[in-house]
């Protein structure tokens, strides 16, 4: 009775009525579950960030400038041949691991499991998105004699279905002591009146916190304290849904090792300049990504002597970090952004309700939030069909059909 108490106290305190009236009807079981979760939401923090929901994004553009970069392409054959060997001896030295961010559900693509269970239409019989990602670090593996540890992060809602597709195909013959599983955080959603949204089983509706979640994940997880015995000193954090994704790019490594930096990323040149795609700059003086839905339409559009998108090299997702880089930002607040969505929640009197439009903030944190606390990042740029051939969309842009284009034109050439 008095945690049935304590939990009516902090929800009066923070205008969330509705669930003292939900929880009131619940039985005894579902009451000390919905109390214990009640307990651990920091309620201060979600008001906070509901009430940011309200203010504009604004960038003192001033102060905002273009990131340099090298174009790999463009690279002379004796840097190439440098950054090559620096980045090879780091990885045959068992000093490198990867992390594929896998909390996402194939929604989006028509698909109802973990979006890395996607079956991508190549070559006739199809690949699995984890099938792709694996062949290539078993490619890696052979060229340079060492198996690299594999960390896949999962979400709460997928997790189970995750594990459970990887055991069954013998995870596509990478050795299982190398693959680590671990899910990341999350937080609750809430309606455009600041109310926490019941799910089904009347809990209070969570969601991943978004990929910049990743870092104090690893930590909380101790995958990054098995890292540390491990020997790993470079870690490269990709998404599970580019089917073009180098996670072994020795160049980029190498590059990253000789400008010495604690963090490096790949870009590609936007395809237009409205493309749904975050842009690299540098913002007071350090390194930035500015988000698609935050750019102003006049500095996306905006262009330099050469005629090229002044803000042009896109974010793909494709980063590399010290460890002590990843320890550092593990430990650090980031900023949340809100995104409006359409999330089913249980009214007072318990019915399920569907909505047809957008009705509540689901709030994320960004991965590449985290370069603002360093002073400097290395950007290599690589070619769109060699690098990126994202699965987002069911159909268009950045869908299974150009993504199946651009990889087997890849693997053909």
């Amino acid at each position: 009775m008095d945690k049935m108490q304590d939990a009516i106290e902090i929800l009066k305190e923070y205008n969330q009525e509705h669930i003292i009236r939900i929880l009131e009807k619940l039985d005894r079981e579902k009451q000390e579950e919905l109390i214990k979760q009640i307990q651990t939401i920091d309620f201060h923090q979600i008001t906070e960030l509901y009430n940011n929901t309200k203010k504009e994004i604004e960038f003192k553009e001033s102060k905002i400038e273009p990131l340099k970069y090298l174009d790999k392409a463009k690279l002379t054959d004796c840097q190439r041949k440098k950054f090559d060997e620096l980045g090879e001896k780091t990885v045959k030295a068992g000093e490198y691991a990867v992390v594929t961010m896998a909390g996402g559900q194939g929604t989006r693509l028509g698909h109802s499991g973990p979006k890395g269970t996607f079956k991508l239409d190549v070559y006739g019989k199809g690949k699995y998105l984890f099938e792709i990602l694996i062949e290539n670090l078993k490619e890696a593996n052979q060229k340079y004699g060492i198996t690299i540890p594999w960390y896949v992060m999962t979400s709460r809602e997928n997790n189970h279905e995750t594990v459970e597709f990887l055991e069954k195909n013998n995870y596509f013959g990478y050795d299982k002591d190398f693959v680590t599983i671990f899910t990341q955080s999350e937080l609750p959603l809430v309606d455009q009146e600041g109310k926490l949204l019941i799910g089904k089983d009347f809990k209070i509706k969570e969601a991943s916190d978004g990929n910049g979640g990743t870092y104090s994940s690893l930590r909380a997880s101790g995958c990054l304290a098995n890292m540390k015995e491990r020997g790993i000193k470079w870690i490269f954090i990709g998404s599970v849904d580019n089917a073009l994704l180098k996670m072994v790019d020795v160049t980029l490594l190498g590059m990253a090792i000789s400008k010495n930096v604690q963090i490096a990323s790949k870009s590609v040149v936007k395809a237009n300049p409205h493309e749904k795609v975050g842009v690299f700059c540098k913002m007071n003086g350090h390194p930035k990504v500015i988000e698609y839905s935050e750019l102003p339409k006049r500095m996306a559009e905006q262009r330099d002597r050469n005629g090229e998108l002044k803000y042009g090299e896109s974010h793909i997702m494709c980063n590399l970090y010290t460890i002590e880089a990843i320890e550092k930002v593990s430990k650090e607040p980031l900023i949340y952004h809100s995104a409006f969505k359409k999330n089913s929640y249980i009214d007072e009197d318990g019915k399920e309700v569907i909505p047809e439009e957008p009705n509540s903030y689901k709030f994320e944190s960004f991965i590449f939030d985290a370069f603002e606390f360093f002073d400097d990042i290395a950007i290599l740029r690589g070619k769109r069909e060699d690098d990126f051939a994202p699965v987002k969309n069911c159909e268009g842009v950045d869908s299974p059909k150009t993504a199946k284009e651009l990889y087997e034109k890849f693997w053909n050439k």
